[in-house]
């Protein structure tokens, strides 16, 4: 039988520099939701107002889902598919509302 306290793994939380830029393919689809949004939170507090998603091209489910996910964001003013010299459909446009 295994020693289930030698072989618990202990998770910590990821820290994460805010800057005008959030790259998910380190991420897992599961966790997008969540860090999405407090991403874009962190970004507002630090008063950036301009974020590049970098969601990577693939199948477009993840860009689907970030998509969703900004829709019902209310601090997010708009959003849109960067254009070819900045990621293309690998990559959303974001700007943020500057007023809470």
């Amino acid at each position: 039988m295994l020693n289930p306290t030698v072989n618990r793994r202990i998770m910590e939380p990821v820290k994460i520099p805010i800057t005008d830029e959030l790259d998910l393919h380190t991420f897992r689809p599961g966790e997008v939701s969540g860090l999405l949004k407090d991403y874009l939170t962190e970004c507002f507090r630090a008063g950036i107002y301009s974020v590049r998603v970098i969601h990577g091209k693939g199948t477009g489910s993840l860009a689907r889902s970030v998509h969703a996910c900004l829709s019902k964001n209310p601090m997010v003013r708009t959003f849109s598919l960067a254009p070819p010299g900045s990621g293309g459909w690998g990559a959303t446009l974001v700007e943020l509302e500057t007023k809470k």
